[in-house]
């Protein structure tokens, strides 16, 4: 079993070291530099004694899926008594 020759060694820790700094490079200049101030931001908007905008529009989401959930099932009911 022959040994690993030191150029190959050396080219591997080169290669594997530039694919690690390529893949974490956008990571860390986002760290120093971010582009967005965060959900602090978001939050700052919203007041205490205000509901928040997200619960009505959810609200408002589950009811629509709820009327769609009602027609699906009434059309799956059908199924099963259908005779072929």
């Amino acid at each position: 079993m022959s040994a690993i020759p030191p150029t190959t060694f050396a080219v591997m820790i080169l290669g594997l070291s530039t694919f690690i700094l390529i893949m974490f490079l956008p990571a860390l200049l986002e760290l120093k530099n971010p582009k967005d101030a965060g959900p602090r931001r978001i939050m700052e908007e919203v007041t205490p004694w205000q509901p928040m905008p997200i619960l009505a529009s959810m609200e408002k989401e589950i009811k629509s899926d709820q009327i769609l959930i009602d027609k699906i099932l009434e059309i799956i009911s059908v199924l099963p008594n259908l005779e072929l």
